[in-house]
């Protein structure tokens, strides 16, 4: 799970890591480092993934009763991640499900 900023975000591509984005870049006060990042993320290393069960996105709409994070609101991360890369939502979801084949071996 990568939470930082274009600083880190280098340093971390430099190792040659994926970056797994969750929905803490939907958080537009303690995600505002990563949101900054998320558009310098090569395609060929981004990934999405999930805190559940904790850390519901902070703007999802409308909130779960039971404020449990869940794999089922990933299209939602998805839209984020769409909207600051300049892409649509589609787009992402291909490149991540790739990714993910890629780097799991699925």
């Amino acid at each position: 799970m990568f939470t930082g900023g274009p600083r880190e975000l280098e340093a971390y591509l430099a190792l040659d890591l994926s970056i797994g984005v969750t929905g803490w870049v939907c958080d537009e006060r303690r995600g505002a480092d990563l949101r900054e990042a998320v558009p310098l993320i090569p395609a060929d290393r981004l990934m999405i993934e999930t805190d559940a069960p904790y850390l519901l996105p902070r703007d999802l709409e409308p909130r779960p009763k039971s404020r449990r994070n869940e794999p089922a609101f990933l299209p939602h991360i998805a839209q984020v991640l769409a909207a600051l890369r300049g892409e649509s939502p589609e787009a992402v979801a291909k490149t991540t499900t790739r990714n993910a084949v890629r780097l799991f071996g699925l």
